[in-house]
């Protein structure tokens, strides 16, 4: 039986990708995709839509119930620097849908679901330098301290009442198919919209400011596989360690500048870089690649390019890079 799925927040920056590639692969009919709004009228019009706010409970529960759902993808949420500015707001949207979707798991109704973590989890003391699987965990930050509260109410919720609930500890997302959505790690999507359009980039970060990061497709392959994966394999229900590449600004500026070689930037450090100092340099993901055979396949140079020839597309510019 095919499974019937529901994306919550499928506006967002990871959801709107991972509609397209769920609906390849189950039936267009079979994905419903929802979020608070109708402003993404390309998503809207693509097939099955909802209008759910993910703080409310019924809202969700009629969606589930109208079209069936067995699979959720819980998207919705608000990102570190947004957070920061509303630290109530988003303690209520990271945590309060994260409940709803799993009591819904709990009550029988649907059968599994995917919640996206962060590297945010992390804090200051944690080992910097291929942070591991299970790691002292101090966030700083309001969007941290709600990832790793949810982290441990999936393990809570897997173990007291055998909730199939899987997780990812996504790094930064790279891609040029979506707007930044308000994180920290957003300066990596930036750059090239800014190198494109004025040959400059205003960097909010300190340019030695390494951090975790990962394009778009391996993020979306990465939940599909561990959707997929078989239960019983899987040890961890908190949250699994996800990495790809890391690179700091300076380091992506010295790509971009070999396929644009008058692209300039200046670092002007705010107070994402206190966020981004708090977070680790590179991840170990080594139990997920053993548990569930996860494997990256963009590398830096191979995300330039992409990122580059995509943007330029959309600028209207016929460049090739």
């Amino acid at each position: 039986m095919t499974e019937r799925i529901l994306i919550i927040g499928a506006a967002g920056q990871i959801g709107s990708e991972l509609c397209i590639e769920l609906r390849s692969l189950y039936g267009t009919e079979n994905v419903i995709a929802s979020d608070i709004n109708l402003l993404n009228e390309d998503l809207v019009k693509a097939g099955p839509f909802e209008i759910i706010d993910a703080k409310n409970f019924d809202q969700i529960k009629d969606c589930v119930e109208k079209h069936h759902i067995d699979t959720v993808y819980l998207l919705a949420a608000m990102l570190s620097a947004t957070a920061e500015r509303l630290p109530q707001q988003a303690w209520d949207l990271n945590i309060d849908s994260l409940f709803h979707v799993l009591n819904l798991a709990k009550d029988g109704i649907i059968k599994k679901v995917f919640w996206p973590s962060s590297i945010a989890v992390f804090g200051p003391s944690t080992p910097k330098i291929n942070t591991p699987q299970n790691s002292i965990m101090e966030p700083t930050t309001v969007y941290g301290i709600s990832k790793q509260a949810g982290e441990r109410w999936c393990e809570y919720y897997h173990k007291r009442y055998n909730v199939d609930v899987r997780s990812l500890r996504y790094p930064g997302i790279i891609s040029y198919k979506t707007s930044p959505g308000g994180g920290t790690t957003d300066y990596a999507i930036d750059i090239f919209h800014k190198a494109i359009s004025d040959n400059h980039y205003n960097c909010f970060l300190e340019a030695d400011c390494t951090l975790p990061m990962m394009y778009m497709d391996d993020a979306v392959a990465a939940a599909i596989q561990l959707m997929k994966a078989d239960g019983e394999k899987l040890r961890i229900r908190s949250s699994y360690n996800l990495s790809a590449v890391s690179f700091s600004p300076s380091q992506l500026a010295a790509v971009i500048s070999k396929h644009i070689p008058n692209f300039s930037i200046d670092y002007n450090p705010d107070f994402r870089q206190r966020i981004a100092e708090s977070w680790p340099d590179s991840i170990d993901d080594t139990v997920a690649r053993k548990d569930w055979g996860w494997q990256h396949a963009y590398d830096l140079e191979t995300i330039a390019t992409l990122m580059l020839n995509g943007i330029s597309k959309m600028y209207n510019n016929q460049q090739t890079f």
